[in-house]
């Protein structure tokens, strides 16, 4: 717990703490992306499918 308030205080903690933030942003970024070209490239792959089909 010492080690964590002390980072929480120093300089170099406040870095860490805006490097997390940054991570977290990018993450959330990244994982709305993926589901939304995830879903349509299912979408086109499926049309595909049925279209080879007929």
């Amino acid at each position: 717990m010492r080690a964590i308030c002390r980072l929480w205080t120093e300089e170099s903690g406040q870095d860490v703490a805006e490097y997390a933030v940054m991570l977290a942003v990018i993450l959330v970024i990244v994982i709305g992306t993926v589901r939304l070209i995830g879903t349509n490239a299912n979408n086109v792959f499926s049309q595909v499918g049925s279209q080879m089909a007929n």
